[in-house]
């Protein structure tokens, strides 16, 4: 109740922010996850718009629980439409009959109605869920490529700095008439590269922002929007058996597919229910002037109606709420194995990323900083060759920039383990 509470204050404080800096045109402070999923929640018009169909199932449970609606008769007969011996008497004779009768149901129809539609209701929230699972990992792939073209800038940023710094000494000393012009219009010409990773980077982190930005449904400015969080990954990686089950209490896709089977149970019960017969009560009161009789002038009676169900008794709803059973057991099988595909198929993918990490970050970082170091104080002191140099640079952004992209995929997959198993199990 407490964490319910902090977060319904930190989202009522969001939304004021957004409120005062509406007008504004300097850049929002960074969002964390957290405030990202929250303003989403809060935003996104596809996710309001399904979560609707709750509400709307909840009104149904209203119509299944409502009982028959008694029904008012009224038959009038005998008005005179002609003068009796001269005198003109339209009403003396008229015989006036009003009657109410009520459909009784029978074999708890009314209950089993407002049961299935509860559990419509279920499975209405389940799939809302299962919905909100989906879209919350595009989400999340959208706020890590955030994350990853910021760092892809940051490198490209620093990398086309370090060469400037090169070209700078570079030129000083063919100035001084140590290196050839040839020398240094190879440097100056490999720059290229650099004004080109520092361009494309550029690009793709205001694609990746208004991607995020269309998921939260904002008009924000690019350059207005900004978000931070750890770029980086965790080496502990718990036993596949334990995302597994984890994901069977969690998916709610399979909580959906496991409802289904229980209402069509339910329908089945009210298919058999609607089988049997329904009896129509009736009672009346008679008001006859005209007969003879003195004391039967006010009567009063009752009937029962009864309908003979010999040829109609549902057969077709019966069979058909029965098969249904057995395929949404099927359907709950098949989601079932699909749950153990999908966070197999994750923490496979998972793995590799971590696989292909580990080396880097023992190793080959460390590796590619020290050649290139190496290789630029032993050029720019006559040490070492243009084409060595040269080599020793795009050896190190070759490595860095697939580290960066790396990680990317780390987080990604592991996002996506996080949707296979049903909540977010790896931050």
């Amino acid at each position: 109740m407490h964490k319910d509470f902090q977060r319904a204050l930190a989202m009522l404080l969001l939304m004021a922010a957004c409120c005062l800096h509406a007008g504004a045109q300097a850049p929002q402070p960074p969002l964390t996850w957290e405030q990202v999923r929250d303003r989403f929640e809060l935003f996104n018009p596809t996710l309001l718009a399904d979560k609707l169909n709750i509400d709307e199932s909840k009104a149904q449970e209203i119509t299944a629980d409502l009982r028959p609606n008694p029904e008012f008769g009224l038959t009038v007969d005998g008005t005179q439409i002609a003068p009796s011996h001269g005198v003109w008497q339209p009403f003396a004779g008229t015989f006036e009959s009003p009657s109410i009768s009520y459909l009784h149901e029978r074999g708890h129809k009314r209950e089993l109605r407002t049961e299935s539609a509860k559990k419509a209701t279920l499975i209405a929230e389940s799939t809302h869920a299962d919905m909100e699972r989906t879209m919350l990992f595009n989400l999340r792939s959208a706020f890590v490529a955030t994350l990853q073209a910021k760092a892809v800038l940051k490198f490209a940023q620093e990398n086309l700095a370090y060469y400037d710094q090169v070209l700078d000494i570079s030129r000083a000393r063919f100035s001084a008439g140590d290196i050839a012009q040839i020398d240094l219009d190879r440097l100056e010409l490999g720059r290229v590269q650099y004004e080109s990773d520092y361009q494309s980077a550029v690009e793709n982190l205001a694609t990746s922002k208004i991607q995020l930005l269309t998921l939260l449904n904002s008009r924000t400015p690019p350059d207005q929007f900004d978000v931070t969080g750890p770029f980086d990954f965790t080496d502990e990686l718990m036993p596949r058996d334990d995302f597994r089950k984890i994901a069977l209490d969690s998916r709610p896709d399979l909580k959906a597919a496991v409802e289904a089977v229980d209402k069509a149970q339910t329908d089945h019960k009210l298919a058999e229910s609607n089988g049997t017969t329904d009896p129509t009560f009736s009672v009346w009161y008679t008001h006859n002037s005209s007969t003879n009789n003195p004391y039967a002038i006010n009567t009063a009676g009752v009937s029962v109606s009864v309908p003979l169900r010999i040829f109609d008794r549902n057969q077709g709803e019966k069979l058909r709420t029965r098969l249904d059973i057995t395929r949404n057991e099927q359907l709950r099988d098949a989601a079932e194995t699909q749950v153990y595909s999908d966070v197999d198929t994750g923490y496979a993918t998972l793995q590799s990323n971590l696989a292909q990490l580990r080396p880097y970050r023992a190793k080959y970082l460390a590796q590619s900083v020290r050649v290139r170091d190496t290789m630029t104080f032993s050029y720019q002191h006559g040490g070492a060759s243009l084409l060595d140099f040269l080599s020793a640079e795009s050896d190190y952004r070759m490595v860095q920039l697939n580290y960066v992209n790396l990680v990317g995929s780390y987080l990604t997959a592991a996002a996506q383990l996080n949707m296979a198993v049903g909540r977010e199990v790896i931050q």
